[in-house]
């Protein structure tokens, strides 16, 4: 449970109220999730985060369902409820389908099992695969 409220559009500054805007217009939605809400809190905060995963989440040379399907992966690593729940919900808009995410679910199993054996191992790295 969160210590604070999360800061709805008409309780919002200007400030707040321009990033709200902006997501809106940039995803097509109604109303921001709860991630912006509680981001609110803090204005400055608000506007560096939006600005950023805005910019790294928009088209180049990954494409939309690639790059969520990367965002899921690593949330799924840190143990993000929020974030696994909102880049699922990213990663199927964008074309994600169920047996591509069962094929990612196996790769980020299997990729944090082999990392920990490594690290545990305390495995060098090979010549091969220095740059």
């Amino acid at each position: 449970m969160s210590a604070q409220d999360p800061i709805e559009y008409r309780d919002a500054c200007p400030e707040v109220r321009a990033v709200f805007d902006d997501i809106r217009r940039t995803r097509q939605v109604e109303d921001v999730n709860n991630f912006w809400k509680y981001l609110a809190r803090d204005p400055t905060t608000l506007k560096r985060t939006w600005e950023s995963v805005n910019e790294i989440m928009s088209p180049g040379a990954l494409d939309a369902v690639t790059k969520e399907m990367v965002y899921l992966a690593v949330s799924v690593t840190n143990g993000c409820g929020y974030c696994i729940a909102s880049h699922s919900a990213a990663a199927r808009k964008a074309g994600m389908s169920e047996e591509m995410f069962g094929e990612l679910m196996a790769v980020v199993g299997m990729a944090n099992e082999t990392n920990r054996l490594a690290n545990g191992y305390r495995v060098p790295i090979d010549a091969a695969f220095e740059r």
